[in-house]
């Protein structure tokens, strides 16, 4: 359906009216922390799935929580810990013996909004559980597959992995998220604030604000953002640096080990025109690409020995990266 610029502009604005009373509520329960906020409705609204790094007690998980409360969608929080099963995710498929038959007995993760607490603290075998789930959108019991109803999203929390007792997760699995969002410290005013709060006595309580049909809604004005094809190339000529070719490694290209998937630039893009959207603008400057990059790209570089003996980090990599690639 076309829908001219002035109308498309109007439909940005009252879409985002939705989000700022969704911010608004949120912030009733959770003080500072806007940046975790607003990354989780990016990746939400971008339609993938959402990382949260940082040590604990940084609020992730009632973040996670309080932005559940908002949209008015199925939620269930799922605990990882060593000893999880993949059974414990997905289900299973049991024997009733009344009619000889195995009936599938579904698992936390049919819902929409999926809490994976500590997501790092499971071994390999359920994260391939989780897999499927994730980037099929389907979950295979016994020889059946079952569809996950739409939305779908998995909201994970990572403790670093020097935390004790923690499990690198595969690469593969890495990759069907969205964005990682590294988790700060709150700054003084914050935490002051933070303590103020925990004195109130009682639950605070947040209104539903979002569905699922007004998040189909938003992502289709999204989805009608105007993207050049100047920036596009930008996009893909950010990403292809990362790709090392045979005898490149001058310059902080010989850090890399592995480059990012074409993925990235597909991710890159859905994130700059959540990004342009959140701006009130129809159409995506390279502004939003420097925005979004460093959390879609962070977990899609894999650095060298040579990078950690130097004491470099990815951000760094990425940061040199923007400033080599011309900008549109």
């Amino acid at each position: 359906m076309y829908v001219d610029e002035n109308s498309l502009e109007n439909l940005v604005k009252n879409k985002n009216v939705l989000l700022i009373s969704c911010f608004s509520e949120i912030s009733k329960r959770i003080v500072g922390q806007k940046d975790m906020v607003k990354g989780i409705f990016m990746g939400i609204l971008a339609g993938g799935h959402v990382l949260l790094e940082g040590v604990p007690g940084l609020a992730k998980t009632l973040v996670i929580k309080t932005v559940a409360d908002v949209i008015d969608a199925s939620f269930k929080r799922i605990q990882f810990t060593p000893d999880l099963l993949p059974a414990d995710l997905v289900g299973t498929m049991i024997y009733r013996p009344q009619t000889g038959e195995f009936v599938p007995r579904k698992g936390p993760v049919f819902s929409n909004i999926i809490l994976a607490d500590e997501i790092n603290r499971a071994p390999a075998k359920v994260q391939s559980a989780l897999l499927e789930a994730m980037q099929e959108r389907q979950v295979t019991l016994g020889d059946q597959t079952f569809h996950l109803d739409e939305p779908f999203f998995v909201l994970a929390t990572q403790n670093p992995i020097e935390q004790e007792g923690t499990y690198p997760l595969p690469e593969a699995q890495l990759d069907r998220f969205i964005l990682k969002i590294r988790v700060n410290y709150p700054d003084f005013q914050d935490e002051v604030g933070i303590l103020k709060l925990i004195g109130i006595d009682h639950d605070i309580s947040v209104r539903s604000i979002l569905n699922k049909y007004h998040l189909k809604e938003i992502r289709d004005v999204i989805d009608r953002i105007s993207v050049d094809e100047r920036v596009m190339e930008y996009i893909v000529s950010l990403v292809s640096l990362s790709r090392q070719k045979p005898g490149e490694k001058s310059g902080f290209l010989r850090f890399i080990e592995f480059g990012a998937s074409p993925r990235a630039s597909l991710y890159l893009l859905r994130c700059a025109k959540v990004n342009a959207f959140f701006e009130g603008r129809v159409f995506v400057i390279p502004e939003d690409i420097k925005k979004v990059a460093q959390d879609v790209l962070r977990h899609r570089i894999i650095l060298n020995y040579e990078a950690e003996s130097e004491g470099l980090e990815t951000e760094d990599i990425i940061s040199e990266m923007l400033g080599f690639v011309p900008v549109p």
